[in-house]
């Protein structure tokens, strides 16, 4: 490659709204209670199973997470419902989706310096989508004023990374002169908030990133894309089965296993060593040993997969400073996760620092950028 890429702009959006551990807990305790009442006489004859309370000490012990933002707050806590309510819009309005995409995009393009005009391809990358097409990525371009091309991957909680990697091979093919990457994560409409095991695990942001060549770039904060890396690995311990062909089969399109789902514990067990042996053979590549790293910006599923992935290559623990944590605050924003961790705690990094971008999850999927601070 005789031309460097770079990452020129970052932004981290969210909504005003969010909901604390407690909130969440009331709520589903409640309809616990609701539950349990009205099957009183199956679950006394064994044939239905009493749902079992939580706890907030139980949610931060085994995730880290205090709070989540919400797109919607209402309905979300309605034990009648618990599900938020998202107003439908006509086809002649801004999606959803697109509407805080749009708004993580402003901010990404302040910090390059840059405006739409500016940039000549969109990538929408992210867990979900709002529709199958047109490509909110289109939709985004059109709100934006950006003249060139867009379109839409999903690639679960790596979709953020997995769409850097896009942009900087277009960039070294010079299919495109700057991209925006976006990963506007709407995710509270497929979270099941009856379920014990996964009510607590998501929230709703937006985040963008601007990559292009470094001759360009006129951020204030500019980081070297030295590589990219990825990989998958095909399991069924994180899945989510909505999609159009439940219309054909017949069977409940919003049923629980049509909402997101995992096997905790194996992904657990699985995803940590696959996750750290990934990073290491990254930074191998370069000769970069893990100790000399500045910052590692991983994804924020789990405070203890972060944390045990950092012991594996550092072999002790790395504090918040090195590792910084933001799913207390954010909860898991599917793969908007690592990005945020990045886009807040970037600015300190003086010249030749290197650090790791890194997200993983269903699929399996894992994405990583070894980046240094010009």
């Amino acid at each position: 490659m005789s031309q460097q890429v770079v990452i020129s702009g970052v932004g981290v959006w969210h909504p005003k709204d969010s909901i604390t551990n407690e909130e969440l807990v009331s709520s589903y305790n409640a309809y616990c209670d609701a539950f349990n009442e009205e099957n009183k006489t199956q679950i006394e004859a064994g044939d239905v199973n009493a749902m079992p309370y939580s706890s907030a000490d139980f949610i931060e012990k085994a995730s880290g997470i205090k709070s989540r933002y919400i797109y919607q707050k209402e309905g979300a806590l309605d034990i009648t419902r618990m599900k938020p309510k998202i107003e439908p819009r006509s086809d002649d309005e801004l999606s959803h989706q697109a509407e805080i995409a749009v708004e993580a995009a402003k901010l990404a393009l302040a910090s390059a310096n840059l405006d739409g005009k500016d940039i000549d391809a969109v990538i929408v990358s992210c867990a979900y989508t709002q529709r199958a097409y047109p490509a909110i990525a289109i939709e985004v371009q059109e709100a934006l004023g950006i003249e060139g091309f867009g379109f839409d991957m999903l690639v679960a909680c790596s979709a953020a990374t997995f769409g850097m990697h896009r942009a900087y091979e277009m960039l070294c093919a010079k299919n495109a002169t700057r991209v925006l990457v976006i990963n506007p994560e709407l995710v509270s409409p497929q979270i099941n908030y009856a379920d014990r095991d996964s009510h607590f695990i998501f929230g709703d942001v937006a985040t963008a990133t601007v990559l292009e060549l470094a001759e360009t770039a006129k951020g204030k904060h500019v980081y070297d894309v030295l590589s990219t890396k990825a990989l998958t690995k095909y399991s069924n311990n994180i899945r989510s089965n909505f999609g159009y062909m439940t219309r054909a089969e017949d069977v409940d399109p919003y049923g629980p296993d049509k909402l997101f789902h995992q096997a905790g514990r194996k992904v657990f067990k699985e995803v940590c060593p696959l996750a750290a042996a990934h990073i290491e053979a990254h930074l191998a590549s370069h000769d970069i040993k893990p100790e000399s790293v500045k910052r590692w910006w991983l994804h924020q599923a789990n405070i203890n997969m972060n944390t045990l992935i950092c012991k594996k290559l550092l072999g002790r623990d790395a504090d918040r400073i090195e590792a910084p944590i933001v799913l207390d605050e954010f909860a898991n924003t599917a793969s908007a996760g690592s990005v945020i961790a990045f886009g807040l705690n970037h600015e300190d990094l003086v010249a030749g620092d290197v650090g790791v971008l890194c997200s993983f999850g269903a699929g399996y999927s894992i994405g990583s950028l070894v980046i240094r601070k010009r």
